[in-house]
């Protein structure tokens, strides 16, 4: 595959792709998913409290700035990455 197939098959850049690859990563290094590139399920605390760390600052530094709808998957993601969180750290 070159470049172009490979840049036809990724999806649009725009602010909820981007939440939404953070997210999925969080969820990775919570050990919730597998890693797609390995197919393991592990789990990395601290890489995943970091995640959540820019996600947290992403809302702070955009609020004011979103569409309703970013507003709200941004707010989704992090009440559902921060629960999983609290959940695999008790």
């Amino acid at each position: 595959m070159d470049t172009q197939q490979q840049a036809a098959t990724l999806p649009q850049v725009d602010f909820s792709t981007f939440i939404l690859s953070l997210a999925s990563s969080t969820l990775v290094q919570l050990g919730e998913v597998p890693n797609p590139e390995t197919g393991v399920t592990a789990q990395n605390q601290a890489l995943a409290h970091h995640s959540i760390g820019i996600l947290e600052m992403l809302q702070e530094k955009t609020a004011g700035n979103l569409s309703p709808e970013e507003k709200q998957l941004l707010d989704g993601v992090l009440y559902e990455v921060r629960m999983k969180y609290v959940l695999k750290t008790q």
